[in-house]
Protein backbone atom coordinates (compact mmCIF):
# COMPACT_ATOMS: atom_id res chain seq x y z
CA UNK A 1 0.00 0.00 0.00
CA UNK A 2 1.21 3.54 -0.74
CA UNK A 3 0.66 6.28 1.83
CA UNK A 4 0.70 10.01 1.16
CA UNK A 5 0.65 12.37 4.14
CA UNK A 6 -0.16 16.04 3.82
CA UNK A 7 -1.52 18.98 5.79
CA UNK A 8 1.53 20.05 7.73
CA UNK A 9 2.66 23.63 7.97
CA UNK A 10 3.62 26.51 10.21
CA UNK A 11 1.15 27.54 12.90
CA UNK A 12 1.26 29.64 16.04
CA UNK A 13 0.93 28.07 19.46
CA UNK A 14 -2.70 27.47 20.26
CA UNK A 15 -3.59 26.98 16.63
CA UNK A 16 -4.88 23.95 14.75
CA UNK A 17 -3.91 21.78 11.82
CA UNK A 18 -5.46 18.73 10.21
CA UNK A 19 -3.20 16.10 8.71
CA UNK A 20 -4.44 13.67 6.11
CA UNK A 21 -3.02 10.35 4.99
CA UNK A 22 -4.32 8.99 1.71
CA UNK A 23 -3.81 5.30 0.98
CA UNK A 24 -3.78 3.44 -2.30
CA UNK A 25 -2.89 0.00 -3.58
CA UNK A 26 -4.67 -2.33 -1.18
CA UNK A 27 -7.82 -2.53 0.88
CA UNK A 28 -7.43 0.37 3.28
CA UNK A 29 -10.14 -0.87 5.61
CA UNK A 30 -8.10 -3.96 6.50
CA UNK A 31 -5.20 -1.96 7.96
CA UNK A 32 -4.65 -0.65 11.44
CA UNK A 33 -3.27 2.88 11.06
CA UNK A 34 -1.14 5.20 13.09
CA UNK A 35 0.49 8.60 13.25
CA UNK A 36 4.05 8.95 14.48
CA UNK A 37 6.29 11.97 14.85
CA UNK A 38 10.00 12.64 15.01
CA UNK A 39 11.58 15.85 16.23
CA UNK A 40 15.18 16.75 15.31
CA UNK A 41 17.63 14.69 17.32
CA UNK A 42 14.90 12.58 18.89
CA UNK A 43 13.52 9.14 18.24
CA UNK A 44 10.28 8.52 16.41
CA UNK A 45 7.29 8.10 18.73
CA UNK A 46 3.69 7.16 18.30
CA UNK A 47 1.17 9.98 18.46
CA UNK A 48 -2.09 8.13 17.86
CA UNK A 49 -3.41 4.91 16.42
CA UNK A 50 -6.73 3.65 15.15
CA UNK A 51 -8.06 0.17 14.53
CA UNK A 52 -9.06 -0.99 11.07
CA UNK A 53 -12.74 -0.47 11.92
CA UNK A 54 -12.16 2.91 13.53
CA UNK A 55 -13.81 1.63 16.69
CA UNK A 56 -10.71 1.77 18.87
CA UNK A 57 -8.14 4.51 19.24
CA UNK A 58 -5.00 5.20 21.21
CA UNK A 59 -3.32 8.52 22.05
CA UNK A 60 0.04 9.33 23.49
CA UNK A 61 -0.28 11.03 26.85
CA UNK A 62 1.25 14.22 25.47
CA UNK A 63 -1.52 14.74 22.92
CA UNK A 64 -4.57 13.24 24.59
CA UNK A 65 -7.41 15.72 24.71
CA UNK A 66 -5.86 17.88 21.99
CA UNK A 67 -5.52 15.54 18.99
CA UNK A 68 -8.16 13.37 17.37
CA UNK A 69 -7.44 10.49 15.02
CA UNK A 70 -10.10 9.32 12.59
CA UNK A 71 -10.48 7.45 9.33
CA UNK A 72 -12.87 7.31 6.41
CA UNK A 73 -12.58 3.87 4.87
CA UNK A 74 -14.80 4.89 1.96
CA UNK A 75 -12.23 7.56 1.04
CA UNK A 76 -9.16 5.48 1.94
CA UNK A 77 -8.01 8.32 4.17
CA UNK A 78 -6.92 8.78 7.77
CA UNK A 79 -6.87 12.11 9.58
CA UNK A 80 -5.23 13.71 12.58
CA UNK A 81 -6.97 16.80 13.89
CA UNK A 82 -4.50 18.73 16.02
CA UNK A 83 -5.83 21.47 18.28
CA UNK A 84 -4.19 23.65 20.93
CA UNK A 85 -0.83 23.07 19.32
CA UNK A 86 2.31 23.64 21.37
CA UNK A 87 5.90 24.33 20.27
CA UNK A 88 6.82 20.86 21.54
CA UNK A 89 4.50 19.38 18.89
CA UNK A 90 6.98 20.52 16.25
CA UNK A 91 8.15 17.46 14.33
CA UNK A 92 7.88 15.54 11.09
CA UNK A 93 4.66 13.56 11.23
CA UNK A 94 4.43 10.18 9.55
CA UNK A 95 1.45 8.00 8.83
CA UNK A 96 1.79 4.24 8.84
CA UNK A 97 -0.25 1.13 8.08
CA UNK A 98 -0.16 -2.29 9.72
CA UNK A 99 -1.66 -5.26 7.90
CA UNK A 100 -1.28 -7.74 10.74
CA UNK A 101 -2.88 -6.23 13.84
CA UNK A 102 -6.16 -4.79 15.03
CA UNK A 103 -4.48 -1.82 16.74
CA UNK A 104 -0.73 -1.22 16.70
CA UNK A 105 1.21 0.93 19.14
CA UNK A 106 4.85 0.35 18.21
CA UNK A 107 6.61 1.38 15.03
CA UNK A 108 8.05 -2.08 14.33
CA UNK A 109 4.50 -3.41 13.92
CA UNK A 110 3.89 -1.19 10.92
CA UNK A 111 4.54 -2.44 7.40
CA UNK A 112 4.05 0.71 5.34
CA UNK A 113 5.07 4.32 5.89
CA UNK A 114 4.25 7.64 4.30
CA UNK A 115 6.88 10.22 3.45
CA UNK A 116 6.22 12.56 6.38
CA UNK A 117 4.87 16.08 6.65
CA UNK A 118 6.50 18.86 8.65
CA UNK A 119 4.56 20.52 11.46
CA UNK A 120 6.12 23.60 13.01
CA UNK A 121 4.52 25.39 15.94
CA UNK A 122 5.90 28.81 16.80
CA UNK A 123 5.71 30.28 20.29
Amino acid sequence: VQLQACGGGLVQAGGSLRLSCAASGRTFSSFAMGWFRQAPGKERNIVAAISWSGGNTYYAKSVKGRFTISRDNAKNTMYLQMNSLKPEDTAVYYCAADSGSYLSLTDYDYDYWGQGTQVTVSS
